[in-house]
């Protein structure tokens, strides 16, 4: 498993090839860029552009009229290998703020993950499967990162009632009380399956929820036959993942247009 070869697959298959990740979203193509579009409470955005130096400051103020008409603020979602090399500074000179970056990690869903990881004594694992369960998701969310999470919230109820079948979350309770959260992403079509949302509420970290909750999502996606997970990593949670077997791709930022 080389690192280039698996981010060629994910550029071509989640990026060039992206289906939509929700009800009442599209993927579309403009010339050299490839977005999605939604509802408000959606994610909106650029996936993949293959802009060169002389159309990248065209593509990006046709993207940025294309979400102003809808009314809608948007990411560019800028990996390291993308180029122009200058693209990140052309977007700052539009208007966008970048956010922390991350780093794309990836690893063998069925291999290169540990089958079983204890959880700490009186901690249980929910699936999620309903409103409830999601309000226990964003509440961990909010807590854990400080942030308001209720489009998190949305987006996962329009998914379960949707299409339940690509999607997976799962709550960590102890006495009843939601200490830790995730989900999977399930990327029909595709060898990905992505590992989205890992929290922890403060007073529970460092006792390896993060780390069970990362196996037990692998073991669903190998089951339903995905080879690999992908997960976008904040430098708190790379460490663990390179441990775990995960490989780093590149790194990633969002670079954001508020309407």
């Amino acid at each position: 498993m080389e690192p280039q070869h698996l981010r060629d697959l994910y550029d071509l298959q989640l990026r060039q090839e992206a289906r939509p990740d929700g009800p009442g979203c599209r993927v579309e193509r403009d010339g050299a860029v490839v977005r999605q579009t939604g509802p408000a409470h959606a994610w909106n955005g650029v996936l993949w552009s293959g802009v060169d130096t002389e159309d990248a400051d065209r593509a990006i103020a046709g993207q940025i009229r294309h979400y102003g008409a809808a009314g809608l603020s948007f990411e560019w979602k800028l990996y390291g290998h993308d180029t122009p090399a200058d693209l990140g500074d052309r977007l700052r000179a539009a208007g966008f703020t970048p956010e922390e970056p991350e780093t794309l990690m990836a690893a063998e869903a069925a291999t290169a993950l540990p089958g079983e990881v204890p959880l700490p004594e009186g901690v249980e694992l929910r699936a999620v499967t309903d409103e409830a369960g999601v309000r226990q998701v964003v509440e961990v969310h909010e807590r854990a990162f400080g942030t308001d999470s209720s489009d998190i919230g949305r987006q996962l109820l329009d998914r379960l009632a949707a299409d339940p079948d690509t999607v997976t979350a799962v709550v960590a309770l102890a006495a009843g009380e939601p200490v830790s959260a995730a989900r999977l992403e399930l990327y029909p079509g595709t060898d990905f399956a992505g590992l989205w949302g890992g929290g922890t509420v403060e007073g529970w970290r460092g006792r390896g929820l993060y780390r069970a909750l990362v196996a037990h999502r692998a073991r669903i996606a190998a089951a339903r036959g995905f080879r690999y997970v992908q997960v976008d990593a904040a430098d708190t949670s790379r460490p663990i993942l390179h441990r775990l077997g995960f490989l780093t791709l590149t790194t990633t930022t969002p670079y954001v247009y508020e309407v």
